[in-house]
């Protein structure tokens, strides 16, 4: 089983380039889009090696996602708790992005796990901005505590084509047994579930039909949390990527012998254009030793004594 990562490989290192070559000063400027969904700027200059400007474009919510100041619910919260002093959050943000943060790279701790343990969480800003507010509500369910200001339900930032619903319910929680597994019950239906009964009805069409976990305090409790918050955020990412793999899979076992004869193909294009000449040249370029291989005949050859060879030439 194959999960995603929570930080972006890319932005983790220009991040640890940018430490280890801070002195030399160079210029950066670079975007990229990650997930399909999420784009990135990072940016700093000559004058400041040591600053960097960071902004981040979250996807469009859906219409019945509620924003506060273009973020999440408890985004700012999330982002000061997890970077500390190294951050500067600029208000307002770069135009066309909802976060833009000011890095300072001389107050990174100076021990060099902890330094690289802070670099990869600065990389994980998607799920700290994005996981917000399903972390807040988390938390609640941890401490066995309702968030008196939050409705039952509650619709979390995710994708523009798609709903994230949050229910908050009562309950009590079955005893820990032997047999009791520790991964949240999952259901699936091709119809809205009876807890979405207050969503607006534009919401409540899906092609694919609803998934639903049930959460438990102790699929939250300490570390769990962070991974849980990841897991449900990039659920769709997760599932479409086993959704290709096993369409490719597919493919591979109806059109197997055909892929062969692609790939042979293939291998023998790239052999001609790294040579530069055909292969039949390259054949008869093989030494006779490879062709006697192919044929079966060989020729021996005995070494003669200087005695041999005059008697030799003598008859």
């Amino acid at each position: 089983m194959i999960l995603l990562q929570s930080h972006s490989r890319y932005l983790l290192e220009i991040l640890s380039n940018r430490v280890q070559n801070v002195e030399k000063g160079v210029e950066l400027d670079c975007n990229w889009v990650e997930f399909g969904d999420i784009r990135y700027h990072i940016q700093a200059s000559i004058k400041s090696p040591h600053l960097l400007l960071l902004s981040v474009s979250l996807p469009t919510p859906p219409p019945e996602t509620v924003f506060f100041g273009g973020l999440p619910l408890g985004a700012i919260e999330a982002v000061k708790a997890a970077y500390g002093p190294v951050i500067q959050i600029l208000d307002p943000p770069r135009d066309g992005f909802n976060l833009t943060m000011k890095l300072n790279l001389t107050k990174l701790p100076p021990d060099e796990e902890t330094k690289t343990s802070l670099l990869v969480k600065i990389a994980s800003l998607r799920e700290v901005v994005m996981g917000a507010p399903l972390r807040v509500m988390l938390k609640h369910l941890a401490s066995r505590t309702v968030a008196l200001d939050m409705d039952g339900l509650v619709a979390l930032v995710h994708r523009p084509t798609e709903s994230f619903f949050l229910v908050t319910q009562e309950f009590v929680e079955a005893r820990r047994t032997a047999g009791l597994v520790n991964a949240p019950p999952c259901s699936w239906s091709p119809s809205p579930p009876l807890e979405l009964k207050g969503a607006a009805v534009e919401v409540l069409f899906a092609n694919a039909g609803f998934v639903s976990f049930v959460l438990f305090p102790r699929h939250v409790e300490g570390i769990k949390l962070d991974k849980t918050v990841w897991n449900l955020s990039t659920f769709h990412a997760y599932v479409n990527y086993h959704v290709k793999v096993i369409q490719m899979f597919c493919l591979i076992q109806i059109y197997g012998a055909n892929f062969q004869i692609v790939l042979r193909r293939i291998h023998a294009h790239s052999n001609e254009a790294a040579c530069g000449v055909p292969n039949s040249a390259l054949d008869r370029a093989k030494p006779d030793k490879e062709k006697a291989k192919k044929t079966g005949q060989s020729r021996s050859f005995k070494r003669l004594s200087l005695k041999e060879a005059r008697s030799g030439l003598k008859s």
